[in-house]
């Protein structure tokens, strides 16, 4: 009879969600804190250009990144286009296929023909030893994405650059927080982008930063992010609006008290993920590389067809029907959007890696509300989907 109503419970465990599991939810601060900031601002009537919230933003993100330099930039994709403006890149850029459209787009909005290269089959980085093999007359740069906040092979690439003369810019649009051996991400290469969107574990509700060492890149780049501006009578170059608003930063200025408890629950529940999937064969997730301090901004699970029984497409129809929504980040990859697929480097036989992984990766519900048997409950669904060789 125990076993019975054992059993009932279990199935009952299975059903599905009342109420959606969205891959994402943003992290949201009290708004009666936001509030308060926010008739500081009304008072001031200080809405944008570079007002107390804006500055007092920076102040804390260069003391939370680790990082001597922080501008603010009203969205991430803005801050990486000025970000190749600033370095003066032209010609051809490499960088990675799988990764989110804007770090292509960027380039083509700035003139500059992407030279996709393959990625490194572990980290899903841009492989820094197939580098080389697609260096030009006219490489002017490397633009790697530290993909799911995990940190590039920064040494090698650094070197690789250094050696030809080439400048690094990281997209760093999932590596908020993220320290390499007590260094802060940003840090490497000559400039990285944040993004600050809502999805992400720090925010502005929209927002980005770019993050930089060299004190005499700072003029150049908040001369290009303001319609190129010096003061009431002059304009230097031909700049953009790319400014940060005071109630974007009021909103991070607030996110960034929470982060901390919010990093730890993430931390927390990808254990869980850890955990409960150790021994499904056919299913792995990310490794935690040595020396690195991440940021738990997703859960990535990589299934093999061969070993799990049936392919990722099919593990996501699956979990709709348990109203558990999950994404094929990144998927398709960018070498092969209509606009990119005509480039030689965008070949499919150039990029066998990246080719295998966009059909393997799924990224899994992770946020600070879901709770440990949430995550319990989707291991267990999981569990479920997985077909025996043979069967």
């Amino acid at each position: 009879m125990e076993s019975t109503v054992m059993s009932m419970a279990y199935k009952t465990y299975l059903k599905p969600f009342d109420e959606p599991i969205y891959i994402a939810r943003p992290l949201l601060p009290d708004l009666a804190d936001v509030t308060r900031q926010l008739q500081e601002v009304w008072n001031s009537q200080w809405l944008t250009n570079n007002g107390p919230k804006h500055q007092a933003l920076e102040q804390a993100l260069q003391s939370t990144l680790l990082v001597p330099h922080v501008s603010l930039f009203n969205n991430g994709t803005i801050a990486l286009v000025v970000a190749c403006r600033s370095l003066r890149l032209s010609g051809e850029v490499i960088t990675t296929p799988f990764t989110f459209p804007a770090t292509s787009h960027v380039l083509t909005w700035n003139n500059i023909k992407p030279i996709f290269c393959d990625i490194d089959p572990v980290t899903m980085n841009l492989d820094a030893d197939k580098i080389e093999s697609q260096i030009t007359p006219g490489t002017t740069g490397i633009l790697p994405v530290h993909v799911y906040g995990t940190p590039c092979d920064v040494g090698r690439i650094q070197e690789i650059a250094d050696r030809y003369g080439l400048k690094v810019i990281y997209d760093a649009a999932h590596a908020f927080g993220v320290e390499v051996n007590g260094t802060g991400v940003g840090n490497f290469g000559d400039v990285s982008m944040m993004s600050f969107h809502a999805t992400k574990t720090f925010h502005t509700a929209e927002g980005g930063a770019l993050l930089y060492r060299d004190s005499h890149l700072r003029e150049r780049i908040e001369f290009l992010k303001n319609f190129g501006i010096k003061n009431e009578e002059e304009v230097v170059m031909p700049g953009i609006n790319g400014k940060m608003n005071e109630i974007q930063a009021v909103i991070g200025l607030e996110v960034l008290k929470c982060l901390a408890k919010d990093t730890s629950v993430r931390q927390d529940l990808v254990g869980i993920y850890r955990a409960c999937l150790a021994d499904v064969e056919g299913v792995t997730l990310l490794p935690e590389p040595p020396g690195v301090k991440g940021n738990y901004q997703y859960s990535v699970l990589r299934v093999n067809p061969r070993d799990f029984g049936c392919s990722r497409d099919e593990v996501q129809a699956q979990f709709r029907k348990y109203n558990v929504f999950t994404r094929k980040y990144f998927y398709p990859l960018c070498s092969d959007y209509p606009c990119y697929r005509h480039i030689p480097s965008a070949s499919p036989a150039n990029l066998p890696v990246a080719q295998q992984v966009v059909k393997e990766v799924l990224c899994l519900p992770l946020y600070g509300k879901l709770t440990p048997d949430d995550v319990e409950r989707i291991c267990a669904i999981l569990k479920t989907f997985r077909r025996k060789r043979g069967a």
